[in-house]
């Protein structure tokens, strides 16, 4: 067979695989937002709910055979159609049939390119008009030091940096206000505005009292610890357990089974229960230090297999809400996992703000597996009524999910964000031995690099702080020409 025999005869069959494609995924499609429909969805996210949708019904095909096909051809693959689902699919297909002499019109430019408009202006809503040299938004934690010190937030409006993080789960309401003062005066003096993002607390689930066993001073593999709820710390028994520990959270403690993992203090020690009975866990450590771990009190614990169906709205995160709603840009919303978890949080934010509270941002922080197994409906119940972003919060979603698989799902939510065309924020120890040790290392550079794929990045507190922006944004700046989104961007190199 020859050349132009074999491409008519490829181009033929991958016509009829996409056609199928294309028609099997409106179909799914539909259903999947079909079951969206107690959403409501204003009219200018309409369109990304529906590509959203397109999304998850066309990831739910193994499509490496048709990519192969058409690279074999020297057409586009479809390995960067987020934003564009359809018109990406429908534009493959025009060309598959002029191939062979067949009529197909593609989608109009404007219409192909409309997601990543989308795209674009909600980012620039929520962390301000981006630069071309610069399309990676700067998001930084303010530490408590910032209440007391104007010239934190004027070092950070002299670098031009975006957007500004309060956590609510440290301070207090007039701490917060002289950020935020300090923050509006530099942005007088500077010209330059600097968006405020407040992150509610949520539920923290963490260690409380500590009873260690005779003798006993770092625990060690194969040990058993007690968890309790609140109030119900006991002394070790004699030959049963190592260690006795409280967690904060009283509801947790009932809704773990035997055979699932708890993580304490950050994956520091690893333990599986091997007993759930009476308000108590019994766990045998599986994982620590060879040379054992430290127990100690307000230290997180992390039940990765646990299905937490805990509020993320908590009773502090709502008398937080009353100046968060009138002071800020954004809301961050920690723990979120459920689309009644977004609806909590709106209700909520209606009593306190019922003027305007459609302009307040929503960044969604995902934390956990169950946050990501239901992260489209989540950015639909969201998005549909207020300004979204999704913020990858890797420190408990890596001990939630593991770390090898962090790298995996990180890449998901990216796409998941693009999809359905809405910011995303990479964040979580980014550049964090620079910003507290002063020196990068390797790792961290390269994990800062791969940041330019999203459209903002956040940096937390610490004594180099400024010194690793500096270094940030020379980064990003350089990456910025290499990058956009998944796309190679392929400007001149000049390294040989």
């Amino acid at each position: 067979m020859d050349l132009r025999s074999r491409v008519m005869a490829d181009a033929e069959a991958l016509l009829a695989d996409i056609t199928r494609l294309i028609d099997q995924v409106r179909s799914d499609a539909k259903a999947i937002s079909d079951g969206w429909q107690a959403f409501p969805v204003s009219a200018e996210f309409a369109p990304s709910v529906d590509n959203l949708a397109a999304y998850v019904a066309l990831r739910h095909h193994d499509l490496r055979g048709i990519q192969r096909g058409l690279m074999s051809i020297g057409l586009s693959s479809l390995g960067r159609l987020e934003s564009r689902v359809l018109p990406t699919l429908m534009a493959v297909r025009a060309t598959l049939a002029a191939t062979l002499g067949q009529e197909r019109a593609p989608c109009a430019d404007a219409a192909f390119f409309a997601g990543e408009t989308r795209l674009r202006a909600r980012a620039d809503a929520l962390f301000g008009p981006r630069s071309e040299a610069h399309p990676t938004a700067r998001l930084i934690t303010c530490p408590s030091e910032a209440a007391d010190d104007p010239s934190f937030m004027r070092a950070l409006a002299e670098r031009r940096v975006d957007a500004i993080r309060i956590n609510c789960a440290h301070d207090d309401a007039p701490a917060w206000e002289a950020m935020i003062a300090h923050a509006r005066a530099a942005e007088a003096e500077t010209g330059h505005r600097m968006r405020v993002f407040m992150d509610l607390a949520g539920p923290k689930i963490r260690t409380g009292g500590v009873a260690l066993a005779e003798d006993i001073k770092r625990i060690r593999r194969d040990q058993r610890i007690a968890i309790v709820a609140p109030g119900g710390l006991k002394a070790p028994e004699p030959a049963g357990w190592a260690a006795a520990v409280e967690c904060t959270h009283a509801g947790v403690v009932g809704m773990a089974r035997p055979g699932e993992r708890v993580f304490i203090d950050d994956g520091k020690i690893g333990a599986v229960v091997e007993t759930a009975t009476d308000g108590m866990l019994v766990a045998r450590v599986t994982r620590c230090d060879p040379d054992g771990a430290k127990l100690k009190p307000e230290k997180g614990i992390n039940f990765p297999d646990t299905e937490l169906t805990i509020p993320a709205l908590t009773a502090r995160d709502r008398a937080d809400l009353a100046f968060v709603a009138t002071h800020a840009d954004a809301v961050e919303y920690s723990f979120v996992q459920s689309t009644s978890d977004v609806a909590a949080l709106q209700a909520a934010l209606e009593d306190v703000r019922p003027a305007g509270r459609e302009a307040l941002g929503l960044v969604l922080k995902i934390e956990t597996a169950r946050a990501v197994r239901n992260l489209p409906g989540i950015v639909v119940a969201a998005g549909g009524r207020q300004p979204v972003a999704i913020m990858i919060a890797r420190g408990d979603l890596a001990i939630e999910i593991g770390f090898a698989r962090l790298a995996e799902i990180q890449e998901e939510i990216l796409w998941i964000g693009e999809a359905a065309q809405v910011p995303v924020i990479w964040a979580t120890q980014v550049m964090e031995h620079f910003v507290k040790k002063g020196m990068p290392n390797r790792a961290e550079l390269t994990d800062a690099a791969m940041s330019v794929r999203a459209e903002c990045v956040m940096l937390n507190k610490g004594p180099f702080l400024l010194d690793a922006l500096e270094e940030l944004d020379g980064l990003l700046a350089r990456m910025s020409g290499h990058y956009r989104k998944k796309t190679p961007q392929l400007r001149r190199l000049a390294s040989w």
